[in-house]
């Protein structure tokens, strides 16, 4: 690999750990697992938060959710601490920098207008001429809805470079129409599931796709690039197109093992989440946070048709990523890129009875796939050593040959891709959780070994510490049992030597995500 390598971060949105060729053998992703044989991928990453925008913020800064300051949707990042991320660094010395996709550094729905280009109230400051600079990154076409939710109209004017294409596509509202109508069979009244009848080409996915295809083949060849590319999907609503939809059979579906609710054993907090009621200003903000943050019971008929779409999309980001990395070979580019691909969080997808996303720090959300292949990285690895997404923006300035402007909490995987051994003793993850997303506010710190994972609530004392060797699927907490004392004690005091500060002055937020 050159001094200066070429970076390519690929990002999806919501996807479970377990979710790909090489770990899922019920799942598709024929791209995703060559690029694994070709690199490194490792087995016991973590997000540093449950949720988008902390956990986004996170991977952009190489730091902390209480240190950077986005510690919960609804909160936008400090644009002065965005530019000295990754992005801002790299275009500062030298790099051509981009993003194409979903960003989610801002708050969409907010309660007034932010002045931010994903601000729903704000779309109008930015018109379809704006490519950046945001965030550090000097070329920008965002996807800012990415996902709808269904029958939601997007804004006019819309915001974002792929809601007005597709508001461009057809003829009046064509592509809202076919968004909206099903066009497979019937999915039973599964929750925020159905086969969409908008065409593939159409899809955010494909829009992706394409958009980087084109700045890869356009952009300033002079320079190396750093490039992210942000996949909305799979994301719920869970809305995969035909025929991506139908590539997967609900009835050969393999559902979670465990998959009825199991609170007794949890902490209160599981509980109070899911029985609480939001607490938002705004009302249409409030019922809508209801919606979107929870599902009822589903049966397992449901449940199927509801995976078989999630795997379907996750199939249709595949493809996408298979095609912009042909464009990679095509434009001679391969050996002199480093590739990542990741997500920002898990999802529950009914295990436990649980769905979607919510203060619940099981392996289903905590959890999340990562994978990095280029010149000099071992291929065919699988290293379990805890890491964490915070990990990558030190890996790239390392790779660049770049200091960080910033005492950065992640530390660079250069030794461990390149087939180095190097002990990591914990990962950290953290979330002060709003009274805006559940009724209950809550102060989550979790730290995760290669062994075991603990989770303590700051403001009652509660938690939970699960043996990821003996009881992976976590069923048994062992937060009070006396015979895990010592180990509960250990767990604690690497919480408590978590690196770097922890801001004394924390933002509200300002609307719902």
């Amino acid at each position: 690999m050159p001094a200066r390598p070429n970076i390519l971060l690929i990002t999806s949105d919501q996807q479970r750990a377990d979710c790909f060729g090489f770990e899922n053998r019920h799942i598709r992703t024929p791209h995703l697992d060559r690029l694994a044989r070709e690199g490194t991928r490792f087995s016991a990453c973590i997000t540093p938060n449950l949720v988008c925008q902390p956990s986004r913020a996170s991977i952009l800064t190489g730091l902390l959710p209480l240190t950077h300051g986005v510690w919960d949707n609804g909160i936008d990042l400090d644009p002065k601490v965005g530019e000295r991320g990754f992005a801002g660094t790299l275009a500062r010395a030298g790099y051509a920098t981009a993003f194409i996709g979903k960003a989610h550094f801002s708050t969409k729905a907010t309660f007034k207008p932010m002045g931010t280009p994903e601000c729903g109230r704000s779309g109008a400051q930015y018109g379809p001429d704006w490519r950046g600079p945001y965030m550090g990154f000097r070329h920008v076409e965002l996807a800012v809805l990415g996902h709808f939710d269904n029958p939601m109209p997007l804004e006019r004017p819309p915001v974002g470079h792929y809601e007005r294409w597709l508001l461009a596509r057809g003829a009046s509202d064509e592509a809202l129409r076919l968004y909206a109508a099903s066009a497979g069979p019937d999915t039973e009244g599964t929750a925020q599931t159905w086969h969409s009848a908008l065409p593939p080409a159409w899809h955010s996915s494909a829009w992706i796709g394409d958009r980087t295809i084109n700045w890869l083949t356009e952009r300033d060849r002079s320079k190396p690039f750093c490039m992210w590319v942000s996949f909305p999907d799979p994301h719920q609503p869970f809305d995969c197109p035909v025929p991506w939809s139908l590539l997967y059979d609900p009835r050969d579906v393999a559902l979670p093992q465990h998959r009825t609710r199991d609170l007794d054993g949890r902490p209160w907090w599981y509980r109070a989440s899911l029985e609480g009621a939001p607490q938002l200003a705004d009302p249409t903000l409030r019922n809508l946070r209801a919606k979107v943050s929870r599902l009822p019971d589903q049966s397992d008929e449901q449940l199927a048709h509801m995976t078989a779409n999630y795997y379907g999309m996750i199939s249709l980001i595949d493809h996408n990523v298979g095609r912009i990395l042909a464009a990679l070979d095509d434009l001679g580019l391969r050996q002199d890129t480093l590739v990542i691909f990741t997500t920002d969080h898990g999802e529950m997808l009914g295990n436990h009875g649980l769905y979607l996303k919510g203060p619940w720090p099981l392996e289903d959300l905590l959890r999340v796939g990562m994978i990095a292949a280029g010149a000099g990285i071992a291929q065919g690895r699988v290293e379990d050593m805890p890491v964490s997404t915070l990990d990558l923006a030190p890996t790239f300035l390392d790779y660049a040959g770049v200091p960080a402007p910033l005492e950065l909490q992640g530390r660079s995987l250069r030794t461990l891709l390149q087939g180095g051994a190097e002990s990591r003793e914990v990962a950290y993850s953290e979330w002060h959780v709003h009274p805006s997303r559940c009724g209950v506010g809550l102060q989550l710190r979790t730290v995760r070994t290669k062994t075991h994972k603990c989770t303590l609530e700051l403001g009652s004392g509660a938690g939970e510490i699960y043996d990821l060797v003996n009881d992976p699927r976590e069923m048994n907490n062992l937060f009070d049992d006396p015979g895990y004392r010592k180990v509960r004690n250990e767990l604690e005091a690497l919480m408590r030597a978590r690196p770097g500060k922890v801001l004394d002055d924390l933002s509200e937020p300002i609307g719902m995500a």
